[in-house]
């Protein structure tokens, strides 16, 4: 299953697993019909393969999150957690269980599927977060490492909730510390369920992708279309989509990847091979950070 898997790094991803022989079906999990049934049609053209289903999901939205485990019928084997973004065109807005937007499309809503699947012991073998550099921070890019002056649970809340960054709500800088957060989740939900494989990777810099489209018009001409396209390949800072697909597809196929670890490029590029992110930065490897991290997200889960 694979979530925002209706177009970028989702699509793609879904392409390249279907011509593994041992894939049987490849669940897009989308949250428009129109899109998705596009998507569906398109992906089985190009792989000749029909097993793409049609998943209805708004992953900001748990509620439906909820509703659409329901509706499967046998476990899912490998989960990778796609969806996100920049939270739209109001990322600081509260939603219902008192999270900011950009929180809700890029954790919460994931944190709800993992824990509805295996509450319903429809998950088996792994789990893939997709993460960012942006989590350690990229200085290249401006975006600064999360700055926690404890990485207690209730800092961790102040994130997700927005009011840590009060007046300063850049959605740049504060989709890094959701990242951040959600990738010491996903380390301390490795701890606590031995029998599942819980990755986070990184799909690097990669071209093509959505989750610039919400930002101002100047700074998403410049940042997707003038420096993914032009600046930023010179610079080892982005990559194909097919590069950025083939992380999550090596991540849950490759067992060289280790459970609770954050894989992403090595520091100051975007693209090449990916390394365990606490060489470069040794909290993401604190088991008290992980832990308060957990906790804090699962405040909100109702």
């Amino acid at each position: 299953m694979i979530t925002g898997a209706n177009a970028g790094i989702g699509k793609e991803t879904a392409r390249q697993l279907a011509f593994q022989r041992n894939t049987e079906i490849i669940y897009l999990a989308c949250r428009n019909l129109e899109k998705a049934t596009a998507a569906k049609r398109e992906l089985t053209q190009a792989t000749g393969r029909d097993i793409f289903k049609i998943i209805i999901m708004d992953i900001s939205k748990p509620e439906t999150v909820k509703k659409a485990v329901e509706t499967i019928t046998s476990p899912v084997d490998a989960l990778i957690l796609n969806a996100g973004g920049t939270g739209g065109k109001t990322p600081e807005k509260l939603t219902s269980n008192g999270v900011t937007e950009i929180t809700a499309g890029n954790l919460l809503g994931h944190v709800v599927l993992v824990d509805e699947l295996i509450k319903h012991q429809k998950l088996n073998n792994v789990v893939l977060f997709a993460s960012s550099e942006a989590a350690r921070g990229i200085k290249q890019m401006g975006m600064k490492r999360p700055n926690l002056s404890e990485n207690s649970v209730e800092e961790f809340i102040s994130i997700f909730d927005g009011s840590k960054f009060k007046n300063d709500f850049d959605p740049m800088q504060v989709y890094g510390w959701i990242k951040y957060g959600g990738t010491l989740w996903m380390s301390n939900m490795a701890r606590k369920n031995p029998d599942i494989k819980f990755i986070s990777m990184s799909p690097g810099g990669t071209r093509g992708t959505q989750g610039m489209d919400d930002l101002p018009l100047i700074k998403r001409i410049f940042l997707k279309h003038i420096g993914m396209k032009l600046i930023m390949p010179l610079m080892k800072m982005s990559h194909s989509v097919e590069e950025g697909a083939k992380r999550f597809v090596e991540g849950i196929n490759n067992p060289k990847f280790k459970s609770g670890v954050f894989y992403a490029s090595k520091e100051n590029i975007l693209t090449g091979q990916v390394i365990d992110q606490s060489t470069i930065w040794k909290d993401l490897d604190n088991p008290l950070y992980q832990k308060n991290a957990d906790t804090a997200i699962h405040s909100f889960v109702s």
